[in-house]
């Protein structure tokens, strides 16, 4: 039994378990779909992977920093994933209106900001069906997918800490909601190139079409309506809350003897507003939206493995620190980067905060690092979980849905080899060679 008077002997192999979830997260889909459509199979995966992590913890004397993950990281982050889960499940949007590359970039250039507004995830799901209907009519479509898996799905949730889940993280970590905005050179620049980028390739296309297929475009349509629209309120509860609701406005939520509803005052205002959404929302909208609890309930499962197997770990990284072999802001960009395209780039900012943690701290700081680096792994873990489809939740969610509606989509290697690598890639090294 390890005896352990502090983390300086935690060892390397206490980090199999988590390398083993985020591997079986991103090869499962690919090698075992069907049995990873359980979401039973991912709570045995979960707690299979906890069960020597919470035995280690204890024989450590390290379980309360397993206790804080679980209660301050990841009930929080599950609370703020449900919670926008539930309320942009609540808006439907409809319609077919004509598909001209002008039209498709302004629904692109609408997801990109809502996306730091309502989530990637709740933008991606809102306008995805809307792209595809108003597309329907036209052969050539493909390309209009990848462009929103990257500018809506992913890219455009850069803004705030609603955005994108890694970026959730860092604010529960120390980033303030307001530093994020700070992010709004970077979030403008990729925005403009993709967006430009797009426009172009949907005018070539464009012109590829059958004539035909672009009269009945512009014969059959259908204006757009939105249900549901009262949860934009409850969007703006949930910015509020967020913004607000922590200890910089609320000094006695950091009290470390606070009552329970105090220190989770936050997540106890968003379970109201998600239950409000509930409520107010008619039914109709969501069958509409073809609304289900299973991606959350499989969110959570995922995830609560993530946050325990990845807690000595982190303890690990910061330890390590200086022997990572990382000091540089580029090098964390990209260290950043490459995991976050084929793992979770949720864990994959917080396994990389703590290594930056561990390094000597050079002002000005933010979230105990200096703030140079934070920026760089910010940037990363959200542009770089573009480049894969497994590189953040909502790309597969985007990809199934195109198929359904007969878009053929290219295969995991194909998608990096037509879209991500020749598209994508020279963007983000740009990226960081004026910002980073």
């Amino acid at each position: 039994m390890i005896r352990m008077q502090s983390i300086e002997i935690i060892p390397v192999w206490i980090l199999i378990p988590f390398v083993v979830q985020l591997l079986v997260i991103a090869l499962a889909p690919l090698f075992a779909e069907r049995w990873w459509e359980s979401n039973r199979n991912k709570v045995i995966v979960s707690l299979a992977l906890s069960v020597p992590i919470v035995i280690f913890m204890l024989a450590a004397g390290l379980i309360e920093k397993l206790e804080h993950q679980l209660l301050f990281d990841y009930i929080p982050f599950i609370i703020l994933l449900g919670t926008l889960f539930v309320i942009t499940g609540g808006i439907h949007l409809e319609g077919d209106i004509r598909a001209t590359p002008a039209v498709n970039t302004l629904f692109l250039a609408v997801g990109y900001v809502l996306a730091s507004v309502m989530g990637t995830t709740g933008a991606a799901m809102l306008l995805i069906r809307p792209v595809l209907a108003t597309n329907s009519q036209r052969k050539l479509k493909m390309h209009t997918v990848l462009f929103f898996i990257a500018t809506v799905a992913n890219c455009g949730g850069l803004l705030t800490p609603l955005g994108d889940p890694p970026l959730f993280l860092l604010y529960l970590h120390g980033a303030s909601f307001t530093w994020f905005l700070g992010l709004f050179p970077e979030w403008l620049f990729v925005g403009v190139i993709l967006l430009s980028v797009y426009y172009a390739v949907d005018t070539y296309f464009y012109r590829k079409e059958d004539w035909r297929d672009i009269s009945a475009d512009a014969r059959e349509i259908i204006p757009l309506r939105i249900s549901g629209s009262i949860n934009f309120f409850f969007i703006l509860g949930v910015v509020l809350s967020v913004t607000f609701i922590n200890s910089t406005f609320i000094a006695s939520m950091g009290d470390e003897h606070a009552p329970v509803w105090i220190k989770f005052l936050r997540e106890i205002v968003l379970l109201l507003m998600a239950l409000a959404s509930l409520f107010f929302t008619k039914k109709k909208v969501r069958r509409s939206n073809k609304f289900t609890w299973v991606p959350i309930l499989e969110v959570a499962a995922i995830f609560l493995g993530i946050f325990v197997t990845m807690t000595p770990a982190l303890l690990f990284l910061n330890q390590n620190a200086e022997n990572s072999g990382l000091h540089a802001p580029w090098q964390f960009y990209y260290a950043t980067g490459i995991l976050s395209s084929f793992l979770d780039n949720a864990p994959t900012a917080l396994a990389f905060l703590s290594v930056a943690q561990g390094l000597p701290a050079v002002p000005p700081l933010v979230a105990g690092i200096p703030e140079i680096l934070l920026r760089a792994i910010a940037l990363s873990a959200v542009f770089f979980g573009a480049m894969t489809y497994i590189g953040n939740g909502p790309n597969f969610m985007v990809r199934a849905i195109a198929e359904e509606n007969g878009v053929k989509m290219p295969g995991f290697f194909a998608y990096m080899l037509k879209f991500s690598l020749i598209v994508l890639l020279p963007i983000y090294i740009l990226v960081q060679l004026i910002f980073v």
